[in-house]
């Protein structure tokens, strides 16, 4: 490719923070998609994921979007995110990943993906990596002017409350997070020169069982479940990361509470649906109480914990959950799945009408 940089180039990346910083920043929303630099040349143009992994044969949509751009070189840095009614979805996005053709040309039409771009590392014969954010965001505003959907430009602000209010009205759903960037800050590939702020959210959910470290008998995770509407236990995902020490006390709290597979709420199973994503961590398909051993330990579900997370898939949690405390005050019937309920403001209207 007739460019001034050519992959791999890693992305720049974000450290965690829990409070927007205060300064000369600009700050963005945090997409939940996949991270994709994006390389043209003339005709030729190439997806890159953050692991320098090729995206193009899969999105084609976006192919077609950033040939039609008038600038006939650059390389821009943004996230592919697939909508739908409710907001952007990781696990429909991750179902495009398909190898046969025949399969990609369908889901582009049933689930058309977007490329949100958020900065500019090179135009025309330029590299722009050492030219400050701001000024590279105005000519990323420029060379997108025109650009029609599935391209759009990230929204961005100078305004500290209204990245506050985009926290607060848009979590999950496709946004999980602002980030801050320095009006001076320079693209510093494969650095955490960003700041990534993500607000920590709780839940108290039901610990229905836990599962064992390999070859020893104390708890590698938590088991946690959630009410739905129709009264079922609903398997959301794990806590885990015990020290050795609080392993011991999980296992001396939680042994009274065993209980025979048969009459447990996940008798025959959990995740019993599956996903586009595969298997929930900590999950399993169906299976019979008499032919399978199983690779967990059934409990009552008569114990809530509260837990600490940052990210959801729908209704599941994306990584284990951090344990917080027992909440004995909590009757486990009253854990519903609706604590997973996504803001009901849908993230699309951060990209405007384009």
């Amino acid at each position: 490719m007739d460019l001034p940089l050519e992959p791999p180039v890693a992305p720049m990346l974000g450290r965690l923070a829990r409070e927007l910083p205060e300064g000369d920043f600009l700050y963005e929303p945090k997409w939940d998609g996949f991270r994709c630099l994006a390389f043209r040349s003339g005709d030729r143009v190439e997806l890159r994921s953050r692991n320098d992994r090729p995206l193009g044969r899969y999105f084609p949509e976006l192919v077609a979007g950033l040939r039609a751009i008038a600038c006939p070189q650059f390389v821009v840095d943004g996230e592919i995110v697939v909508a739908s009614e409710s907001g952007f979805e990781f696990d429909r996005l991750l179902a495009r990943l398909h190898p046969a053709p025949s399969r990609v040309e369908r889901l582009r039409a049933e689930t058309p993906a977007s490329l949100v771009m958020f900065d500019l590392l090179a135009a025309h014969d330029q590299d722009l990596r050492e030219v400050p954010f701001a000024e590279r965001r105005a000519l990323l505003a420029r060379l997108l002017g025109a650009a029609a959907a599935p391209i759009h430009l990230t929204p961005a602000t100078d305004d500290l409350a209204v990245a506050a209010a985009w926290l607060d009205r848009f979590q999950g759903g496709g946004v999980d997070g602002v980030m801050a960037k320095h009006r001076e800050l320079r693209y510093e590939s494969g650095a955490r020169a960003m700041v990534k702020v993500k607000r920590q959210q709780t839940a108290d959910c039901v610990v229905a069982g836990f599962r064992l470290l390999a070859g020893r008998p104390l708890p590698s995770s938590l088991l946690l479940g959630l009410y739905d509407e129709d009264g079922g236990l609903r398997h959301v995902g794990v806590a885990s990361a015990f020290s050795e020490r609080r392993r011991l006390e999980l296992l001396r709290e939680l042994a009274p509470l065993e209980v025979p597979l048969e009459a447990h709420p996940w008798e025959r199973g959990f995740l019993l649906e599956g996903s586009a994503m595969g298997r929930l961590r900590g999950a399993a398909a169906r299976w019979s109480p008499q032919e399978m051993e199983l690779d967990w330990v059934p409990l009552a579900p008569l114990r809530v914990c509260e837990i600490s997370y940052d990210s959801l898939d729908v209704d599941r949690l994306r990584h284990p959950a951090r344990f917080g405390r027992w909440r004995p005050d909590r009757d486990p019937a009253s854990c519903r799945l609706d604590q997973l309920e996504v803001s009901a403001h849908g993230p699309g209207e951060l990209l405007g009408a384009r």
